[in-house]
């Protein structure tokens, strides 16, 4: 029997949207993250006793630019209210997944930093007094390796083609420029030199990932233990003076680094004027081609047709595109700017080569690949992010607050950290690392 049909309805309570399994630890991963900065950073407050510390907006004093005295406490609870209010966030859960939770990260990582430098400084028992510096510069001049690994990674895996080699390639690019740039007594032919070496690399890479459909992954691993083993190989054949007194000569007297190019008027901006404007070719480089890599992908034909065949490339052939063609175009790009950014190991910083001179920085290249979400603007924040932690080696080796060693591996620990703990579920490009055979 049917009910009336002007019978009461009974009231249902509203429901809870569903959360999955990764929204929820992603929750817990923000607020263990949070509360653990939070609460050193409150530590780090409470256990000043001196709030005055030197701050200098300058890599080095002179006559124009001297440190000045201030109350750095200050600075150290506004860091305090930002980590709280990133934790409050992230136990309500609305930290969105956006490009607004990466402002949120970067506020909340440039807090911490702040509040650690101040108290790292704070407190000093020596005779002489050092001084904080603007991390702006050597962070920029860290840079090169990174954000330009970085976009050869950004170029490769959107077309479809995972480079794991950009280790290799920075070192190869290293030890050529600084081979070429000494015989030819020009920067500028070791910076040239440095891109083709990478080409040469990333050229192999597609040899074996395109022509014979090795396993990606497989061919970067082994192109990086040949370019470490070769490198050192080669440098350990150069003659010394009693073998050939003319070639160890020419080798050893190498041109100096790249030279900072003053930008006038631009460098007397405040804090970021001579750390932007005051800054080797390199560097000025690796600042621009972010928005060169970002125009070429998204607004170029061709960038559609690399975007196409990393997420479709059976469609994309359908319709007429080449696909092995733009991979191979897209990976010896990504090999010229990682090799580029290789030579700041030699041209754009020493006078020689050091044995495993990139020092793992490529795969901290292709950490910020992933944590950027495979974007060129996101690679290259995540990027200055690790540039900023290895700058730490040298903004903070005046002091020993804190063990060195420590300090040393801090760019490592921060990739660990910002990599599991950040990026949360992240999805490459669909054909990433599949080698494609026409029908």
């Amino acid at each position: 029997m049917s009910a009336p049909a002007d019978a009461p309805v009974a009231a249902t309570a509203p429901t809870r949207p569903v959360r999955d399994r990764a929204d929820k630890l992603r929750q817990l991963k923000l607020v263990v993250t949070f509360g653990l900065v939070t609460a050193l950073v409150l530590w780090m407050a409470l256990s000043i006793d001196d709030p005055n510390v030197l701050y200098l907006n300058a890599p080095l004093p002179d006559k124009d630019h001297q440190p000045e005295a201030f109350n750095g406490l200050r600075l150290v609870w506004i860091a305090l209210v930002i980590c709280a209010a990133a934790l409050v966030a992230a136990v309500a859960n609305v930290i969105p997944r956006n490009a607004w939770s990466a402002v949120i990260f970067g506020a909340v990582g440039l807090a911490f930093y702040m509040a650690f430098t101040i108290w790292y400084y704070a407190d000093q028992t020596g005779v002489v007094e050092s001084w904080i510096v603007n991390p702006l510069p050597s962070t920029l001049k860290y840079c090169p390796p990174l954000v330009l690994g970085a976009l050869a990674g950004v170029i490769c895996e959107r077309a479809g083609v995972i480079n794991i080699a950009i280790e290799a390639q920075l070192l190869m690019g290293a030890f050529f420029g600084w081979v070429i740039a000494a015989m030819a007594y020009s920067n500028g032919a070791g910076l040239v030199a440095a891109a083709l070496a990478g080409v040469v690399v990333a050229l192999v890479l597609g040899l074996f990932s395109l022509r014979y459909h090795v396993d990606q992954v497989v061919v970067g691993v082994v192109l990086i233990a040949l370019a470490l083993g070769l490198t050192t190989f080669l440098k350990g054949q150069i003659p010394t003076p009693e073998e050939n007194k003319d070639l160890s000569t020419l080798l050893s007297d190498s041109p100096d680094p790249l030279a900072p190019i003053e930008i006038p008027g631009l460098s007397s901006i405040p804090v970021i004027g001579r750390a932007l404007f005051n800054q080797s070719i390199l560097v000025y480089i690796a600042l621009l081609a972010p928005f060169v890599v970002w125009f070429l992908l998204y607004q170029t034909r061709w960038g559609l047709r690399v975007r196409a065949v990393g997420e479709h490339p059976k469609a994309a052939d359908t319709v007429g595109i080449r696909v092995n063609r733009v991979r191979w175009q897209a990976i010896t790009l990504g090999g010229a700017l990682a090799g580029l950014g290789g030579a700041f190991f030699t041209v754009g910083s020493s006078t020689t080569f050091n044995d495993n001179a990139s020092n793992g920085q490529g795969f901290m290249a292709l950490a910020a690949v992933i944590m950027g979400r495979w974007h060129p603007v996101g690679a290259t924040m995540a990027a200055l992010f690790f540039a900023l932690t290895a700058a730490m080696k040298d903004d903070f080796g005046l002091v020993t607050k804190v063990p060195s060693q420590l300090i040393a591996v801090a760019p490592y620990l921060a990739t660990l950290i910002a990599v599991a703990g950040f990026v949360g579920r992240v999805r490459p490009p669909a054909a990433d690392g599949e080698p494609y055979v026409k029908d």
